[in-house]
């Protein structure tokens, strides 16, 4: 018996069944459809950690002063001055590896204008903070060299900041803010960023020259930070041991044998991490979905074996008339296998608009990727093979005779 006529009988006996063969299609619509939503959100998130990330500065390095322990008590972090100017400049100027570098000093306290104020947080640093952390003006000038060497009291201001002192509208640059006690001129606004992957609101910042926070706000001399970003994301590990082996632990005088007197962080880091937990997140979806597929595989098994049952008498009767064991198998397996394709092409329709109805409806992100379709309609077909095989074999290895006996 040749395929075209043994696809035609699974199609007629499916099609007697209607209600019954949709219902088996159930679970691996619902199977298929949840892996493929569930997928969509995972890889979705991911890649919005990812942008995220990007748009912070994915190739960004922070050196932090570290903890150092003095008459037996181990001091804060905070508390050590071990970050002078020479490090930035040195860093500037002697490594292969880092195209951008800025101090950083910051300290938070009350903007105000007029009768509005806000919370906010100042940072002092150079122009190379702009590029390293992708900010953009969107209104008014940078500050100048000149302006950082005199620590002249300009600042540039960020949307949260400017919504707050200016509801009314008007326009913040060539205005004069009160940071404490030290009035600043706005000579520009920064271009919106939003939130962050952590919460963290971009735009709620004062920007000013390094020099003007060190000396008028804070009257300190040496660095809280040191920020910098590597070539590219690539050499952001070269980047961080020639900062640490050649540069600091030379200039801070330490031995081999002392502990670092800082600490390097990097933006990889916390991507490595985020991503990671996203994966292991979007495995873990993927899996509970994933037994949706096990369930309907189970009621494909069991349909078959009632049907195997149900059409014993006519299993015996085209064995009678010289249809071999092979073509039964090929039978009931190709009906197995219609159910479960059938059931996965409706999953994945049903599935990627159930992504598209999340991602509308939630404001959810979310990415598709061809393979997990793929691999989802893979896995429903192959669901199809295992769990039909073994009724169809059965149905099979029946005794003609016998089958035709059956009541």
């Amino acid at each position: 018996m040749n395929f075209t006529n043994l696809f035609k009988i699974a199609v007629k006996a499916l099609g007697n069944n209607k209600l019954r063969g949709f219902l088996t299609m159930l679970g691996i619509i619902i199977g298929v459809a949840s892996v493929i939503t569930m997928l969509a959100i995972g890889q979705g998130s991911k890649r919005s950690i990812q942008a995220e990330i990007s748009e912070m500065g994915s190739n960004m390095i922070m050196i932090h002063p570290g903890g150092d322990m003095r008459g037996g008590v181990r001091l804060d972090a905070d508390d050590m001055e071990s970050l002078k100017l020479k490090d930035m400049e040195d860093i500037r100027e002697k490594t292969r590896y880092v195209s951008y570098v800025s101090p950083a000093v910051n300290s938070a306290g009350q903007a105000v204008y007029g009768a509005n104020n806000t919370p906010t947080t100042v940072y002092g640093v150079n122009l190379d903070y702009l590029e390293i952390r992708r900010y953009k003006i969107a209104d008014g000038d940078a500050f100048s060299e000149q302006e950082i060497k005199t620590a002249a009291k300009v600042c540039l201001v960020g949307k949260t900041v400017v919504d707050e002192l200016f509801p009314a509208g008007e326009n913040p640059v060539g205005r004069v803010i009160r940071f404490g006690t030290i009035p600043f001129r706005i000579v520009g606004v920064l271009e919106s960023k939003g939130y962050n992957s952590m919460g963290m609101d971009q735009d709620d910042l004062i920007v000013a020259p390094y020099t003007t926070v060190q000396k008028r706000i804070l009257a300190i001399t040496h660095l809280q930070e040191i920020v910098c970003s590597s070539l590219s994301e690539t050499y952001t590990d070269e980047a961080i041991a020639e900062i640490s082996d050649i540069l600091l632990r030379t200039n801070h005088r330490l031995k081999a044998t002392d502990d670092d007197d800082f600490s390097i962080r990097s933006q990889q880091e916390l991507s490595s991490m985020l991503t990671s937990t996203t994966d292991m997140m979007t495995v873990l979806l993927a899996a509970v979905a994933g037994i949706s597929l096990l369930v309907g595989g189970i009621g494909i098994m069991n349909i078959m074996y009632v049907s195997v049952t149900e059409r014993t008498r006519e299993i015996g009767l085209r064995m009678s008339i010289g249809a071999k064991g092979r073509d039964i198998l090929a039978q009931f397996l190709i009906e197995s296998i219609l159910i479960s394709v059938t059931g996965g092409l409706i999953g994945v329709v049903f599935g990627i608009g159930a992504a598209v109805v999340v991602n509308l409806a939630a404001a959810f992100p979310i990415y598709i990727q061809p393979w997990s379709v793929l691999l989802s309609f893979a896995v429903c077909t192959l669901t199809g093979v295992f769990f039909g095989w073994y009724p169809a074999q059965k149905a099979a290895m029946l005794d003609p005779i016998e089958a035709i006996r059956y009541e």
